[in-house]
């Protein structure tokens, strides 16, 4: 086996994987397991095709479910991809894509994660093409630079949430097309159209801060998730309306703006439901008499 360019305190990818079947988790790391359920099960099936213990081996595709789980915020999946990119296990060697993943880690305070980063380098400021839905690729490719800019703050920020880049991308497209100075005639402001009472409900001090904004709106796309249990489209009227119209009209409030703008929301982000974490809080206790409505 060819060695590793460098030493480690974690245990390699491989050996993790071979430890699943052995350990049952109990405490903390039990509960950081279940918060995203879909992020672990992609991490889980990228292991097998790295190193081909429960599946043909195939790295490529291991690097894709690994950045498939990495968009979703996991933390695991985002320094085994930086490993692999590090050591040119099954991928080409590129330190600046490791350093990228690395730093995703890192941020949400891996200390592994950290010590690999002082060994790898700056990740610079290319984002790694795998974060990108095919739209969202195509979308960032004819983008104004004021723009990429913008799209590439919410590629980094929107794995910390477990949100996908692309929902967050068509929320900023439909209320403010990429403004950081929008404000609307109801006094929301910024990139994500925070209303005084939504920014303050997620501490956002500087609304019309680019990152400050992103990451309200974040928050609050989380929030939205795991209230409606991943429905998207009841998440981008709650957005426009808030969670209560949702909740009194048993759906998609019956405002010609929200139908209009969940329509917009859903031309770009096409997914019917999205991952979501249910610590985060009970869902609406409306869903039922929501899902009998549409069968009407």
């Amino acid at each position: 086996m060819k060695q590793s360019r460098f030493n480690q305190t974690r245990p390699q990818p491989w050996l993790l994987c071979a430890l699943v079947a052995t350990i049952t988790f109990s405490g903390p790391a039990k509960a950081e397991s279940a918060k995203n359920q879909t992020a672990v099960a992609l991490r889980i099936e990228a292991r097998g095709y790295e190193i081909g213990n429960t599946a043909t081996r195939d790295p490529a595709k291991a690097a894709r479910l690994y950045c498939e789980a990495a968009r979703l915020g996991d933390v695991e999946a985002q320094y085994n991809l930086g490993w692999m990119y590090a050591n040119g296990r099954g991928v080409r060697r590129d330190d600046a894509t490791a350093a990228y993943f690395f730093a995703m880690a890192a941020k949400q305070g891996d200390a592994v994660s950290q010590r690999m980063l002082r060994q790898v380098g700056d990740s610079g400021s290319t984002v790694p093409e795998c974060l990108f839905d095919i739209d969202g690729r195509d979308m960032f490719a004819r983008a104004a630079p004021d723009r990429r800019k913008v799209m590439e703050l919410v590629l980094k920020l929107a794995p910390e949430y477990g949100v996908y880049p692309l929902l967050a991308m068509a929320v900023i497209r439909a209320e403010s097309n990429f403004n950081p100075g929008a404000v609307s005639p109801k006094n929301a402001q910024g990139l994500m159209q925070l209303i005084p009472q939504t920014a303050e409900r997620f501490n956002v001090k500087q609304p019309f801060d680019p990152e400050q904004n992103i990451r309200g709106g974040l928050s609050y796309l989380r929030w939205l998730l795991a209230y409606f249990k991943g429905d998207v489209t009841l998440v981008a009227a709650a957005y426009n309306a808030g969670e209560g119209a949702v909740n009194r009209h048993a759906g998609i409030p019956p405002y010609a703006e929200t139908q209009g703008y969940v329509k917009r929301i859903r031309e770009m982000f096409k997914r019917d439901d999205h991952p979501y974490d249910p610590a985060v809080t009970d869902p609406s206790p409306d869903l039922a008499r929501i899902a009998s409505r549409r069968l009407m």
